[in-house]
């Protein structure tokens, strides 16, 4: 069942590759508990089907580098990228598309939180596996307070801009 607002999210683990050591972090991929991540935050997180994919890396993740700053200046703690890539494939990708400090670009690898939340989309005919569906949400403490699902092979509601307009 795919997940709705009001829903919290479910339990999983999301990776990310950590380029500085610091915070309990070790240089290279980092595991880490969703429910931890999210707690006592406000979250901007939008999923893609893959990394270094044309409207992904053209439009969906330059919309929330763009607007980092007013989404911040809304009450966004943090804003993330998931993807069903590895630590490694999401942590190049950070870098170019110059997402550092601003986007964490969390990869899920096996697509498990990606199923969990219901939102899995089989690409395998075109020899991408299974993959997300392309969407956003705002998460307040865990709890999803806005979920913009695209249409199959659109890009319309859930860019930056929109979540902003939902702030």
């Amino acid at each position: 069942m795919t997940i709705k607002v009001g829903d919290t999210l479910p339990e999983a683990t999301l990776t990310e590759f950590i380029e500085v050591e610091g915070n309990g972090c070790s240089i290279g991929p980092n595991a880490f508990k969703v429910a931890d991540l999210v707690k006592g935050k406000k979250i901007a997180m939008f999923a893609l089907p893959g990394a270094f994919t044309p409207t992904c890396s053209a439009q969906h993740v330059p919309s929330y580098v763009k607007h980092f700053d007013a989404l911040r200046a809304a009450g966004v703690d943090e804003i993330w990228c998931v993807s069903v890539n590895d630590a490694f494939v999401m942590g190049a990708w950070a870098r170019d598309q110059h997402a550092g400090g601003k986007v964490r670009m969390l990869g899920d690898g096996s697509a498990d939180f990606t199923r969990k939340v219901g939102l899995e989309l089989d690409l395998t005919a075109r020899g991408m596996g299974v993959r997300s569906q392309r969407y956003s949400m705002l998460i307040d403490n865990g709890v999803v307070k806005q979920l913009n699902v695209e249409a199959p092979g659109k890009f319309d509601v859930s860019g930056a801009e929109t979540l902003l307009k939902q702030l």
